[in-house]
């Protein structure tokens, strides 16, 4: 299956639990489209693997279903927000790739 690549601005935000999780949650028409053209090959929980870049950062991840938001999360790790100086609340941009 062809790579499908997104270009998008979106919040992050802090999920606050037992541990602190920052997210960025895909668009919607986005992830319509990701779940019609790669839901079918979702790994477990659903998951669909991505690679990312957001400013000189890149990195691989997944991205996971959030039923309750109607969207897919993009995890942002604690190395890529400390090395482009995002916290929860920026407009980030970026750049996604569906493997």
């Amino acid at each position: 299956m062809p790579t499908s690549e997104y270009t998008f601005s979106a919040e992050l935000w802090e999920h606050h639990g037992s541990t602190s999780w920052y997210f960025i949650s895909v668009p919607e028409e986005i992830a319509d489209e990701i779940e019609e053209l790669h839901g079918r090959n979702a790994g477990g929980f659903g998951s669909v693997r991505v690679d990312v870049v957001i400013g000189g950062s890149r990195w691989a991840t997944s991205l996971f279903p959030d039923k309750k938001r109607g969207t897919y999360l993009l995890p942002v790790k604690k190395a890529v927000r400390t090395a482009e100086g995002l916290t929860a609340g920026d407009t980030v941009r970026l750049d996604l790739a569906v493997r």
